[in-house]
This record gives structure tokens, sequence and C-alpha cells, in this order.
């Protein structure tokens, strides 16, 4: 029993019987030459007369089997987060300069007397409004889209108030509304900015819009 003791103590740490093996480098080889050490010396020190139960030799190969298996569906797992990792940066990098449609309700009115906005419907609508602010909240135009499908669009608006008169170049707001017969349609306002530059960080990617901060890039409904 005292050889026996000490040959799988020696196997536990990591050592052949006779003191001279070496450990194996990786995790998961590392494991298994630990089991099949320890198995073997279990086998050759068992009581000839008690021999270990086939059930559980059986019982034991399956637990490394499932263990080694784990191991090696976590590696594959970590590939594939690496490689789409590595993807979506590439997809972000590919963005710098370009405008695009975000989560949203600022307009920018220029100097050129018209701005740009987006509107995302989650289904179709027979009639759709945005309502322009200025930036005392006192409503400036409201332009009717009539009828729309789903998804994601543009509109401009060509910097005129309600009254006629060109409004004031400078930052506005807006809100979307739409329905369908007698039931609302569920909106979403889509500002337009250009990307400036894309931050890494442990939440993911980040992309840097102008002044409308920092999105996702599930949170770009178009590239302009």
């Amino acid at each position: 029993m005292t050889t026996l003791s000490n040959d799988l103590l020696a196997t536990l740490n990591g050592s052949s019987v006779s003191g001279t093996g070496t450990r194996a480098a990786g995790a998961a080889d590392d494991s298994q030459t630990r089991f099949l050490r320890l198995l073997t010396t279990q086998l050759k020190n068992q009581d000839p007369l008690n021999p270990m139960d086939n059930a559980q030799m059986t019982s034991q190969l399956a637990q490394i089997s499932t263990v080694s298996g784990i191991q090696q569906l976590n590696a594959t797992l970590q590939n594939l987060i690496d490689d789409s990792a590595s993807s979506q940066a590439m997809q972000a990098a590919a963005m710098v300069g370009r405008n695009v449609l975000v989560p949203g309700g600022s307009l920018q009115l220029s100097a050129s007397g018209q701005a740009v906005g987006g509107i995302d419907l989650s289904g179709a609508a027979d009639n759709a409004t945005v309502t322009i602010k200025d930036g005392n909240g006192l409503v400036v135009r409201t332009l009717a889209l009539g009828a729309l499908g789903t998804g994601s669009r543009m509109f401009v608006w060509d910097g005129k108030a309600d009254s006629g008169d060109a409004a004031v170049p400078g930052n506005y707001s807006f809100s979307v509304a739409a329905t369908q017969g007698a039931n609302k349609i569920n909106t979403t306002a889509l500002a337009v900015g250009q990307v400036s530059s894309i931050t890494r960080s442990g939440a993911g990617l980040a992309l840097n819009v102008g002044g409308l901060g920092a999105f996702g890039i599930s949170d770009v409904r178009q590239i302009l």
C-alpha cells in the first residue's frame, strides 16, 4: 500500500512513477496525461484478489473524456469569438469617415437650408408624422410623410417653418409618430452623423459618431 500511495502522489504531482516524467504543455493534454498515469498506477498496483471493477474504470474513462471534450469546446468557442471580434473591428474601421443613421432625435439645419434625419418603424404605417422643434421646444415644422413600410429610411427637411418662412440654421430636435388605423406603431428617431473613430473596450467596439456620442455596430441602421 505504501508503494501505491507514493506512486499515486507522484502521479498527481505531475511526475511519472520513476520521477523522471515531464508535465504536458497544454492544460487539456496535462489533464489527460495525469489521468492515464493515475489509471495505469492503479491497475499496476491493484490487489489481484480484488481487481478494479470494470464499471468503475469505464466511469473514470467517461469522466476524463467529458472534461477533455469541454476543454476542446471552450477552445473552439474562444477561437470563434476572436474571429468575430476581428471581423467586427474591420467592419467598424471601414465606417470611419462615413455618414450613418443611428438612434437620436437631433437635426442640424445647414446654411443651405436643408436638414436630414431618419425614422425607423416597427411595422407598416398608413400615416407617419415628423415634428420638428427649436431649442426652446417650440414646434417649427410638422412633416406629413404619409404611408410608410416597416424599416428605416431618411427624410429631408427643406428648412422652412409651417408659416412658410425660412428657419434659422442651427440645431433642432424632432420626434416621430406613426399609426396603422387606430393602432400606434413603435417608432425610433434616427440622426445622421459621421463616424470619426472607433473605440475598443471590454464591452466591445464603439463607433464615435461626431457629437451624437458612441454607438455599437448594431445601432447603425444605415450607412450613407
